[in-house]
């Protein structure tokens, strides 16, 4: 996996932004109210959200109930509007930016001030970055890279505190969609069955990771939900018997026996051996639209325990 360019960004990084900073300044002095004319971010929209972040009461509750001791992780801080906000109440923030000018940007309104040791930040795609412990996530996040964003956090450890998620409306209802509505989706099991989530405003979630976490893998059922809901409105046996399922299927199988030292028949027939799981578990004729978590769980341990795998 490509490791993201990381660490504390130091002056070294700064003369060629200086001069593109230089020549923006001469058009718009809009810095320092924390945006640039001369340097926008087209992925965090720094313009469009960066005041308005701020004003939002869960953000601002989530910043005062911050700990001293709170380490926070913050993707897309922009030009740093949230983050100066955040580094006068936790211990220290690492902020993970796409946007090396945006990060130099961020790296002037703390220079010189005692905010700057605590401040650390990542200047490349937050799906790819390593990211180090950390207590409390808050994100402004973008459109594309929403829902990488929420498998990453779920899959994250060791686990953090709560997350405060800002996103558009319509993705923030399906991480809180439940099973037989129209938004219902692999994205929604994921979520519900590996945190406690709510909406706590129309396009604020508050996501807390279950601490234990349920004892099943995370690829397995995402591997399971990747299947059924690619066509959520189908019955279930119709979307097993799609193209490449099977053959993934027994692939799976096969590797698995061989981790057990199990033998392996060569006249198995795995269409007729996944067909038989989801009639014996009563879910052949089910759709996954109207699917719930136990239904799902109920569905994974039951290919299980024929040793089919989904990761």
């Amino acid at each position: 996996m490509p490791r993201a360019t990381s660490g504390r960004f130091s002056r070294t990084h700064q003369p060629s932004i200086k001069s593109a900073a230089a020549s923006s300044s001469s058009k718009n002095h809009s810095v320092n109210e924390g945006t640039s004319a001369g340097v926008r971010n087209p992925i965090f929209n720094t313009e469009r959200f960066g005041q308005h972040i701020l004003k939002n009461p869960q953000i601002a509750q989530t910043i005062a109930n911050l700990r001293p001791t709170d380490k926070v992780l913050e993707v897309g801080p922009g030009t740093g509007n949230l983050t100066v906000k955040i580094l006068e109440k936790a211990k220290n923030v690492t902020a993970v930016e796409m946007d090396p000018r945006m990060a130099a940007e961020l790296t002037k309104r703390v220079q010189g001030k005692p905010e700057q040791r605590k401040l650390d930040i990542i200047i490349g795609d937050f799906v790819k970055a390593d990211l180090p412990y950390f207590d409390v996530c808050i994100s402004n996040t973008p459109y594309q890279i929403s829902s990488p964003l929420v498998f990453r956090l779920l899959s994250h450890r060791p686990i953090f505190r709560v997350a405060i998620l800002m996103f558009q409306r319509e993705f923030a209802m399906r991480l809180v969609a439940q099973p037989g509505t129209e938004l219902w989706s692999r994205l929604s099991a994921n979520v519900q069955l590996y945190s406690k989530v709510d909406l706590v405003e129309s396009s604020v979630v508050r996501l807390v990771p279950l601490d234990p976490p349920p004892p099943i893998k995370f690829e397995e059922f995402d591997g399971l939900g990747r299947i059924i809901f690619s066509r959520r409105n189908k019955m279930v046996h119709a979307t097993f018997m799609a193209k490449g399922v099977i053959e993934m299927l027994e692939q799976n199988w096969r590797t698995w026996c061989s981790t057990q030292n199990k033998m392996i028949d060569d006249d198995t027939n795995m269409k007729t051996k996944v067909e038989e799981v989801l009639s014996s578990s009563g879910y052949s004729e089910q759709r996954a639209a109207k699917m719930t978590l136990d239904d799902l769980l109920k569905l994974l341990s039951a290919f299980h325990d024929e040793g089919i795998h989904f990761a």
